[in-house]
């Protein structure tokens, strides 16, 4: 267990020790401070209830939380190959398996931290310049918003991390995962389970979980609501399924893969 915990404390350092990381941490921060402050001054939002600032907030700037989370998962595996340091890991006394978990933990951690980052920051400048007794949500609602945004995040994750464990490419891994960032609405337009039974198993029409707590997703844009058979329990399982297909992808990969050359 200590040995494993080198290993993680190993990753970690990989992480942190790069300035680019603090840089995007730092942009993170400024953002989620700044963006409250231009929706009171800039928009005249004075008046807006401090929750719902705060969540406004959050929803933009996680579209770069998830960017900046994905170039750490897309590197994680890829560069090591790129820079050719794999092999000095491999010859160290740990398994596969323990390598590529060490990384995935560490993967899951950063994403964890720019999470908080961003959600105590806009919760917090939020707190501090808009009203709380007007509010439009609850608590509850808001964390569970921002919990779900998480959860497509770490599904996001999932996949870059493959990509980059199975291509060793972490453009690729990157370009894949911004491409489904970008178009899964226009997926779940075209492929709309409302149309095509076989549709509610596609992983785009699953992964925005709040369409089950907001009207206006967009299976209401083109009618009909959620369709029928897809609740949040369907689609969470639906996930999970592809989770555990994407890391045991990356395990078989990895695990398997020559690097002699």
């Amino acid at each position: 267990m200590a040995s494993f915990g080198n290993l993680l404390l190993n990753e970690n350092m990989k992480i942190f020790r790069r300035a680019r990381t603090w840089i995007m941490l730092s942009i993170l921060a400024l953002s989620a401070l700044l963006l409250p402050i231009l929706l009171r001054e800039g928009m005249g939002a004075s008046d807006m209830p401090a929750l719902e600032a705060a969540y406004t907030t959050v929803q933009i700037v996680f579209f770069l939380n998830t960017i900046f989370c994905v170039v750490i998962a897309a590197e994680a595996v890829a560069g090591e190959f790129t820079w050719g340091t794999i092999k000095l890991l491999l010859i160290r006394p740990w398994s596969r398996s323990k390598i590529l978990l060490s990384k995935y933990l560490t993967v899951i951690g950063f994403s964890i931290l720019s999470t908080l980052v961003v959600i105590l920051l806009a919760w917090g400048i939020s707190s501090v310049l808009f009203t709380t007794d007007l509010e439009t949500r609850s608590t509850g609602q808001v964390f569970t918003l921002w919990g779900y945004m998480y959860v497509d995040l770490f599904i996001t994750l999932a996949i870059a991390f493959m990509v980059s464990s199975v291509f060793r490419s972490g453009a690729l891994a990157i370009g894949l995962s911004l491409f489904i960032m970008f178009t899964q609405n226009i997926f779940t337009l075209i492929f709309n389970p409302t149309r095509y039974e076989w549709a509610k198993y596609v992983l785009f029409n699953n992964m925005d979980l709040s369409r089950y707590m907001n009207s206006g997703s967009v299976f209401d844009m083109i009618g009909g609501g959620v369709p029928e058979g897809m609740t949040i329990g369907f689609s969470i399982a639906v996930l999970a399924a592809y989770y555990v297909v994407f890391m045991v992808i990356s395990w078989v990969v990895f695990s398997r893969r020559d690097v002699a050359g």
